[in-house]
């Protein structure tokens, strides 16, 4: 039995070889790898702003923390309303359930500080 998992139909079959990891031998995977651990640590640099007290550093890391916390809650808020928008259209209750969880965990997870403000508190 011969299957062709070419997914992409308008990727020819040599494009699609040239593509492959394991053509780029171990010098160009190392060269990649190093590649992406540059793009991520600039992607994701700020400057603390320590201004001589070392609890402003820990705030603003705190606050760059959850700030992206946040965002990745909002992106989960996103996937969850899609999700249930194509359960109503699919009549799918599972699909539907599902979808109504991952909006719930993502207004959790987007709200997380202020939840854990009133936990604590501190207002």
């Amino acid at each position: 039995m011969n299957f062709d998992f070419n997914v992409n139909p308008y990727v020819s079959k040599p494009a699609a070889e040239k593509l492959s990891p394991k053509k780029l031998g171990r010098a160009g995977q190392i060269a990649f790898a190093l590649f992406a651990a540059l793009v991520v640590c600039l992607c994701l640099a700020t400057a603390a702003r320590a201004e001589g007290d070392p609890l402003t550093v820990v705030n603003n890391l705190s606050t760059f923390i959850f700030s992206l916390i946040r965002a990745i809650g909002m992106i989960l808020l996103g996937w969850g309303i899609v999700q249930v928008g194509l359960s109503f259209q699919s009549h799918d209750p599972s699909q539907r359930s599902q979808g109504f969880l991952t909006l719930a965990g993502g207004l959790v997870i987007t709200f997380a500080k202020e939840i854990l403000d009133m936990i604590v508190g501190t207002v």
